[in-house]
């Protein structure tokens, strides 16, 4: 049962700041629900293998992404004094996993770039300080690794899970469909990894079903063309835990 506490703090953070007045009217940069993507980090490590450098024991946020559209103003750089009071969180919550020598800035210009210029057509999400800091303000409000914590579902080197129960026991907390995304199959391997999960937010920024739409088959990957990032298949995942990890 979710706790009161808790559904006051996702209350709090999914509010509606403003209008959803878009700043382009073009047909190509219309979108229709922002998606808050969770990477794991021992998945992506284990994956890239030697890019990684003391990754975190919790699930990190890879990106607050408009769907449909990408690279909306590509006049509006990236300024990290913007987000300065934001970079302890940002280091903690939103780490570069693949290039941690570089402090992440790379890591989030690009994110800003190409899904930040889009989703400021909120007017919630107008600047690189909104829609960051309301990224994290939603990441904490989720609060996605507690949550799977308090439905029992953990890291493990012997155990499988279902596909399908995780969905469904996060559909049990958050009342929406997530979608849940594995690391393909290599020869050898006898069960995909998760890799990645999605919660979706309408315009208003109040939880909706992922599925609502269906998403580009080029954002799939996003900036990993190589890791092969999927919707899991029904049946078993492992979820395996960082100490497992080959660094």
């Amino acid at each position: 049962m979710t706790s009161p506490a808790f559904l006051g703090a996702l209350c709090l953070a999914l509010s509606c700041l403003g209008g959803a007045h878009g700043l382009w009217r073009s047909d190509d940069l219309e979108w229709s629900k922002l998606i808050m993507v969770h990477h794991w980090p021992a998945t992506v490590c284990q994956e890239v293998e030697s890019h990684c450098k003391d990754p975190p024991n919790y699930w990190t946020i890879h990106g607050l992404w408009p769907d449909k559209s990408e690279v909306c103003n590509r006049s509006w750089p990236f300024n990290p004094k913007e987000i300065k009071d934001l970079l302890p969180d940002m280091r903690r919550y939103w780490p570069d996993l693949l290039h941690p020598s570089n402090y992440s800035h790379q890591f989030w210009s690009h994110e800003w770039k190409k899904h930040g210029t889009c989703a400021a057509q909120l007017d919630a999400l107008n600047s690189q300080r909104k829609y960051f800091g309301k990224s994290l303000d939603l990441y904490k409000a989720l609060a996605l690794t507690s949550m799977l914590q308090k439905l029992g579902i953990e890291p493990s080197t012997d155990h499988y899970y279902q596909v399908s129960d995780i969905r469904d026991a996060l559909v049990s907390v958050y009342k929406v469909v997530p979608k849940v995304q594995c690391f393909l199959l290599e020869k050898g391997q006898e069960v995909q990894l998760l890799g990645q999960i999605e919660l979706c937010f309408s315009k208003d920024l109040q939880l909706w079903n992922c599925s609502h739409a269906a998403e580009p088959a080029a954002r799939r990957q996003e900036a990993w063309p190589n890791l092969g990032l999927h919707v899991c298949e029904d049946g078993p995942v492992l979820y395996p835990p960082l100490n497992e990890t080959k660094l």
